[in-house]
């Protein structure tokens, strides 16, 4: 049998209450979130519960900031299989990083435990990734000096393109935006990592080799987290501006690894945690330092 993706969205008949009153029946939309199993050269990985939509930049981002692959060319194939209950996205990718997987998986089945438990477990498990600028150079982040125009800009392009949070009011946003605040890449889920996935795979399949990919910043409707950071620093993006609060983890993971966090980003306003160097505030005592907190 053959089955079709499942739509984003879905109609449903709601009753609702307005000032104390109940309004007759309407038409209302909800978002989907489908199972989505990931299968790596017939190898199950992981299952996660997403959006069913832009799932080829979900399977190449999440491929990258999960470390199964370290470049775009690694992944030499990606088959979309829709199911009865799910979608199956079938990887395929080289030989060296299938057997680099494999050994990982293997190092895990051997202990004791959930996988997770012991001292080195919990390392590898909050490790940073590499840091973003280079022992031997600039990487083309410091290049970026962010403006709160931009920043304004770039988050009134993100909310007027967000088209499946219109029709649901149930799903998070993340855009890759130039040096200027223009938008260039969107994607939506009901996941807040999984919208970050998505739009580093939109971003990564939409750029040559030889560009410099870190001439901008990410751009989320969410909070951020440890997870958010750890995938927008594997992903060689110099800012990560959150329109939520990020976590303290997050915070000490961004300064670590010389990423610049900003925090309730809204309507020119924010709050910038770490690595103040590329952020133009417009405030007078601009210039504080990377430790610096500001409102």
């Amino acid at each position: 049998m053959v089955f079709e993706l499942p739509p984003s969205a879905s109609r449903a008949e709601v009753l609702r209450v307005r000032a104390g009153e109940l309004r007759p029946a309407v038409t209302d939309w909800l978002a989907e979130e489908v199972p989505i199993a990931f299968e790596v050269n017939g190898l199950s990985h992981a299952i996660m519960l997403a959006s069913p939509i832009d799932l080829e930049d979900y399977a190449l981002g999440f491929a990258l900031t999960e470390g199964l692959i370290d470049r775009v060319d690694d992944l030499l194939d990606i088959e979309v299989e829709p199911a009865e209950i799910g979608i199956t996205l079938q990887l395929r990718v080289t030989l060296r990083c299938f057997m680099r997987m494999k050994e990982r998986r293997r190092v895990l089945a051997g202990r004791t435990g959930c996988g997770l438990c012991g001292k080195d477990s919990l390392k590898e498990a909050v490790q940073a990734p590499k840091p973003l600028i280079s022992s031997t150079g600039l990487d083309g982040s410091e290049n970026l000096y962010l403006s709160k125009a931009a920043l304004q800009k770039a988050q009134t392009e993100l909310l007027a393109r967000q088209s499946l949070q219109r029709q649901t009011g149930a799903v998070h946003a993340a855009a890759w935006c130039d040096g200027e605040g223009a938008v260039q890449w969107v994607r939506e889920d009901v996941g807040r990592h999984n919208a970050l996935d998505k739009v580093i795979g939109a971003r990564a399949s939409g750029l040559a080799e030889d560009e410099v990919s870190t001439a901008g910043f990410m751009l989320i409707t969410s909070r951020a987290s440890f997870e958010m950071v750890h995938k927008a620093v594997t992903a060689r993006v110099p800012v990560l501006a959150a329109m939520s609060a990020p976590t303290a983890l997050a915070v000490r993971m961004a300064d670590q690894a010389g990423l610049t966090l900003l925090g309730f980003v809204r309507s020119g306003d924010m709050v910038v945690y770490t690595h103040a160097h590329r952020i133009d505030t417009g405030c007078e005592h601009h210039g504080a330092g990377k430790d610096s907190t500001w409102t």
